[in-house]
């Protein structure tokens, strides 16, 4: 066998890779439109400080009502996002925030995430004041880690009163809790700027699971 290194392969790009290449406008676009997620953001936590000014929680112990986390980055299964945990309480296996995410490519999620702690208190309130969620467009998340942020078959169940059975039986066998509204990026409340107002009323909803 021959000691000298085998040439590389040559490495080949697409017509439509080197399109891409030698685009000069689609980063500028990016930046602008990641500036804009950030203040959609910004206008989420500031709806959402008012919407929980005076409510009294049900939450872990060690709760910091004022605690609160923004987050960019590229690699969300390969695409730019960026999201707010507010409120916000992560301590070992207790997890307990509602997450703002804005997933490029994909849509935004408004998620309730429950773990330890509380969570049977929570899953009766769900079910006992379930007229509140039911049939609003939110959805029991399915995945096996609060971290799945896809929707659809296997993926997600609709909150509906013909699926409350369903519902409760699935909550039994949960260690934790995920509850979401997902929203396509060319919904009609995206386009003229009401996602601030959105989340705050997704959060209104979730309320009676989290309050005494």
């Amino acid at each position: 066998m021959s000691k000298e290194r085998a040439a590389a392969e040559p490495v080949l790009f697409t017509p439509d890779e080197l399109t891409l290449l030698g685009d000069t406008q689609f980063f500028r676009a990016k930046a602008q439109i990641m500036t804009k997620m950030k203040a959609v953001l910004d206008g989420v936590y500031d709806g959402l400080q008012r919407e929980l000014a005076g409510v009294t929680l049900v939450a872990p112990a060690g709760f910091n009502p004022a605690a609160h986390q923004f987050v960019k980055g590229e690699h969300l299964e390969d695409f730019p996002y960026q999201y707010l945990d507010y409120f916000k309480h992560f301590q070992g296996e207790e997890k307990f925030t509602f997450r703002t995410l804005l997933w490029w490519g994909h849509h935004i999620v408004f998620a309730l995430i429950l773990q330890g702690g509380h969570l049977t208190q929570y899953k009766k309130n769900l079910m006992n004041r379930y007229g509140g969620v039911a049939d609003q467009g939110l959805a029991l998340c399915l995945g096996s880690t609060p971290w799945e942020w896809k929707r659809g078959e296997g993926y997600t169940m609709e909150l509906t009163w013909e699926r409350k059975n369903e519902l409760q039986a699935l909550l039994d066998r949960r260690s934790f809790v995920k509850l979401a509204r997902f929203v396509p990026f060319d919904h009609q409340v995206v386009r003229e700027g009401g996602v601030p107002e959105l989340g705050r009323a997704t959060l209104r909803q979730f309320l009676p699971i989290l309050t005494p």
